[in-house]
C-alpha cells in the first residue's frame, strides 16, 4: 500500500505559487486578483485565498507543544474544558436548587451572582455542592468584592477545602465605568485589589482580578480590539499591583480573563491562541518564578451583540459556531448564552439547549479528545499571528496613554468601542453585515412582541427608541442612575434597529401590503421579486408575490384589488425604460411605487418623478425607516 501511495503522488509534481498565481489570473480574465479573492478584514490585515506552508515557515508560533511555554497551543496538554452554567437565581436557596440539579446534568462550573456576601449567605447557596468536583464562579457588587472575599475564605477555611477549592471572584472595578461613565480610581482600587489578595492567600485556585474583555465584544468591537483592550487590562493588574507591593507570581495566578466570542468562525479561534501567546509573553516580562505563571486562565462567553428577537432560534447556529471556535481554541471554561435571552429571563428548556450545545460538541463530535486541532494550519497559523500583531499595536498604544485604567477613565476605550460598533450597525443597515432572519431571509408572518419580557435588551432598546428611559440609559436601568454617554459603552445589539422596525409594524393599525409586480424576463424577474420580498420583509410588512403578468395594466389592476400600499416592478434593466412610465402612470399615486434594481435610465425614470429604487447598494436600514414614517397609522 506504502509503495502505491507513493507512486501516486510521483505523478503529479509540486506546484509552484506562482504558477497557481498565473492560472488564476489567466481564469479571472482581466479582474484584479487583490478585489476579487483577497479579503480585507476589519482587524486590520488582508486574507489570502490559500496558503502554503512557506507562509508559515517563519513562524516561531509553531515551535511549541500543548502546555508549553508561550501556551499558544493551549495551557494543558488535553482539552478538556469546563461546562459552566450561570445560575441567575439571586436567592440562595433558589440559586442552590437550581445548581445541583444543573450539576447532576453534566455541568462543572457554575456561576453564581451574590447580594449578601455573607457566610450565612454561602452556607444556603453551596449546601450539598461538592467542591471537589465543581469550579465556582461567583459575582458581586465590586463595593462588596472584599467583604465576599472573606466570607468565602472563611467559608472555605471552616471545611478545610483550601487546597481543592477552584473558581474566582468577579472583582471587576470598572463595570460602573463601562455601564455609567464613572471615573476611576486607580489608588483605591489597587488598595482594595491588594486586600483582597491578602484575604484569599491561602486559598491558591481562588482567582479575584476580573479582565471581563466580554464587555467589549457584546458592544460590538472588533476582534482585535477585545484581545488588545484584554491585554492592557490585565498588564494594569500587574504594574498597578507590582507597583503597591506584591510579588508578580502572585498577581499572575489572580487573574481571570473572561472573554467574549463572536461567529467570526476562524478569526475567534485564532484569537484565543493569540491571547494565550502574547499574554504568556507580557507576564514573563514581570519575572515571575515559574513559566507556569504565565498562562492564562481563560473563560470564554458566547456573544450577546449577534442575538436577534426575530427567528431566535438561529441564535442557536450562532452560539453553535461561537461555542466549536472557543473549544477548538483550547478555552478553561465556556458558557453558551441561551437563544432567549434578547427578550426573556431564559428559562429551563433553553438553559437545557445551551448546555446541550456544549455535550454535543464534547460527546458526539468528540472537541475534547484531541488539543489544538488546528495547530500547523497555515490559515489558522496565519490568522493567530495576524490578529495579535494588530492587538499588539493596541496594547502598545493604550499604553503609551498612560495604561488601560487611564484610557477607560478619559473615555477613549469605550469611543473606540462605541466607533466600531456604530459601522458595524452601518454596516448592518447596507446588509454588509448579515445577520440570518433579520436583515436577511426574514420570516415575513413571524411577530415578536408579544414575547418581550420586562427587563430583557429589546425591552430596554424599544424604551430607549420611546423615550421611557432617559438618553443614554441603553443599560436598562430605567434612568436610575448617573450615565455620561460620552463615556459609556453603547450596548445596543446589532439586530434592534431592525427589530425596532418590525416592532413598529406591529404596533400599528395597518400592516403595509407590498406587491410584487412581475412582468417581462422571467430569470430577472423572479430574482428582483425575491430580493424585493427580503428587502420589505426586514420591516414586518405584509408581501403579495406574483408569478408574472402579461402587461403592466394587468399587473397594476391586480395590485389595486390586492389594497396594496406599495407597488415593486420587478423585471431587467432594459425592460424599465418601457415598464415603469406605464406603470408609474396608471398607479397614478394610489399606492408608492418602487423600481427593484439601479437601471440605467434611472436618471430618466426619476426625471417622471419615480424616485424609490431598491438594490444591493441601497441602505435598506434607512429606506425602511422613510417608508414606515410615510405608511404607518398609530
Amino acid at each position: 500500500m506504502a509503495e502505491n501511495k507513493e507512486k501516486l503522488f510521483t505523478q503529479f509534481p509540486p506546484v509552484s505559487y506562482e504558477t497557481w498565481k498565473a492560472k488564476v489570473d489567466a481564469d479571472l480574465k482581466g479582474v484584479p486578483f487583490e478585489k476579487k479573492l483577497v479579503w480585507r478584514t476589519n482587524e486590520g490585515f488582508s486574507v489570502q485565498p490559500m496558503y502554503r506552508r512557506e507562509d508559515i515557515a517563519d513562524f516561531k508560533t509553531t515551535g511549541s507543544l500543548p502546555g508549553e511555554f508561550p501556551y499558544v497551543r493551549g495551557t494543558r496538554d488535553n482539552n478538556h474544558w469546563l461546562t459552566r452554567q450561570e445560575i441567575l437565581s439571586t436567592d440562595p436557596a433558589e440559586a442552590n436548587r437550581v445548581a445541583l440539579d444543573v450539576l447532576g446534568k453534566g455541568v462543572n462550573s457554575l456561576g453564581f451572582t451574590v447580594k449578601e456576601p455573607t457566610v450565612e449567605t454561602l452556607d444556603v447557596l453551596l449546601k450539598d455542592i461538592n467542591v471537589e468536583e465543581v469550579e465556582l464562579n461567583f459575582s458581586t457588587c465590586p463595593r462588596k468584592a472584599l467583604e465576599f472575599a472573606s466570607a468565602l475564605v472563611e467559608w472555605i477555611k471552616a471545611r478545610k477545602l483550601e487546597k481543592v477549592f477552584r473558581g474566582s471572584i468577579n472583582y471587576d472595578p470598572l463595570k460602573r465605568a463601562f455601564r455609567h461613565g464613572a471615573p476611576v480610581d486607580a489608588k483605591a482600587v489597587a488598595a482594595e485589589a491588594v486586600a483582597i489578595l491578602d484575604v484569599v492567600a491561602d486559598v491558591p485556585a481562588l482567582r479575584c482580578l476580573a479582565v471581563n474583555s466580554v464587555v467589549f465584544n457584546n458592544a460590538g468591537c472588533y476582534i482585535f480590539q477585545e484581545l488588545g483592550y484584554a491585554l492592557a487590562w490585565g498588564t494594569q493588574w500587574m504594574t498597578l499591583l507590582t507597583e503597591a507591593g506584591v510579588k508578580s507570581a502572585v498577581i499572575a495566578d489572580r487573574i481571570k480573563f473572561n472573554m467574549g466570542v463572536s461567529s467570526n468562525y476562524f478569526m475567534e479561534l485564532a484569537k484565543f491562541r493569540a491571547a494565550r501567546m502574547l499574554w504568556a509573553q507580557i507576564a514573563e516580562q514581570y519575572k515571575p518564578i515559574e513559566k507556569a505563571d504565565c498562562k492564562m486562565a481563560l473563560h470564554a462567553v458566547t456573544s450577546r451583540f449577534n442575538q436577534t428577537l426575530y427567528d431566535a432560534h438561529v441564535n442557536l447556529l450562532r452560539s453553535q459556531t461561537e461555542a466549536m471556535s472557543a473549544a477548538l481554541a483550547g478555552v478553561d471554561s465556556l458558557t453558551v448564552t441561551p437563544f432567549d435571552v434578547p427578550y426573556k429571563t431564559p428559562d429551563e428548556f433553553s438553559e437545557r439547549i445551551a448546555r446541550n450545545q456544549q455535550f454535543l460538541l464534547k460527546e458526539e463530535s468528540h472537541l475534547d479528545k484531541v488539543a489544538d486541532p488546528a495547530g500547523g494550519s497555515y490559515y489558522v497559523e496565519t490568522l493567530t499571528v495576524s490578529i495579535a500583531k494588530e492587538a499588539w499595536k493596541l496594547f502598545l498604544e493604550v499604553e503609551d496613554k498612560g495604561g488601560f485604567f487611564a484610557c477607560v477613565d478619559n473615555g477613549d476605550v469605550q469611543k473606540a468601542v462605541n466607533a466600531s460598533a456604530a459601522k458595524r450597525h452601518e454596516d448592518m443597515a447596507r446588509r454588509k453585515e448579515i445577520l440570518l432572519g433579520t436583515n436577511q431571509f426574514p420570516n415575513f408572518n413571524e411577530f415578536a412582541a408579544d414575547k418581550i419580557a420586562a427587563g430583557s435588551s429589546a425591552a430596554a432598546e424599544e424604551a430607549d427608541v420611546k423615550g421611557d428611559a432617559k438618553e443614554g440609559h441603553s443599560c436598562g436601568c430605567g434612568g436610575n442612575c448617573s450615565t455620561d454617554p460620552e463615556k459609556s459603552l453603547n450596548t445596543k445589539r446589532m439586530a434592534s434597529d431592525f427589530e425596532l422596525l418590525r416592532l413598529a409594524t406591529e404596533a400599528a393599525s395597518n400592516r403595509p401590503k407590498v406587491f410584487m409586480l412581475t412582468i417581462g424576463n422571467l430569470a430577472m424577474r423572479l430574482a428582483r421579486a425575491q430580493f424585493s420580498s427580503n428587502f420589505f420583509g426586514c420591516a414586518g410588512y405584509e408581501i403579495i408575490d406574483n408569478i408574472g403578468f402579461q402587461t403592466v395594466k394587468e399587473g397594476i389592476d391586480a395590485a389595486m384589488e390586492a389594497k396594496a400600499d406599495i407597488v415593486v416592478l420587478c423585471s431587467s434593466d432594459d425592460e424599465y425604460a418601457e415598464f415603469a412610465p406605464e406603470a408609474f402612470k396608471l398607479l397614478d399615486g394610489k399606492a408608492e411605487f418602487v423600481v427593484a434594481g439601479a437601471p440605467a435610465c434611472t436618471d430618466d425614470l426619476k426625471a417622471l418623478g419615480i424616485n424609490n429604487f431598491i438594490h444591493v447598494k441601497s441602505n435598506v436600514l434607512q429606506t425602511l425607516q422613510d417608508f414606515n414614517s410615510r405608511l404607518l397609522k398609530k
